[in-house]
């Protein structure tokens, strides 16, 4: 009996420690003082920076968000777009300042030969 508790006890706590591992994104937490708020963001001030957060639909509040409330605020982060280093940059500079010279395709303008005078 005490076998089966055991193993029960070591399945319960495995399951714990899995599901923290696949919950998602670390989380992070800021307090400050409201500075604006918007349906869709809220401004705050920590010490001597300014923090915008965007906010969604899903974003569980607590209580009343108003202009000088201190609040916490618990986020993650995520990346939109990532540039793999300075190479990204100079080749898309590269290409927006490539001068256009023609709107045909190369290749695809017609050769002319050598001008043949008619024989009379």
């Amino acid at each position: 009996m005490k076998t089966k508790t055991a193993f029960s006890l070591i399945a319960a706590v495995n399951f714990v420690f899995c599901s923290a591992a696949f919950a998602g994104s670390k989380t992070h937490e800021v307090t400050g003082t409201v500075l604006e708020t918007t349906p869709t963001k809220i401004v705050i001030q920590k010490g001597a920076e300014r923090w915008e957060i965007d906010l969604d639909p899903q974003t569980k509040v607590s209580g009343e968000l108003k202009v000088g409330a201190k609040v916490t605020i618990t986020y993650t982060m995520s990346a939109a777009k990532i540039d793999a280093g300075p190479l990204s940059k100079l080749k898309a500079a590269a290409e927006a300042a490539a001068p256009i010279t023609s709107s045909v395709a190369p290749g695809s303008q017609k050769k002319e030969g050598p001008a043949v005078s008619p024989t009379p």
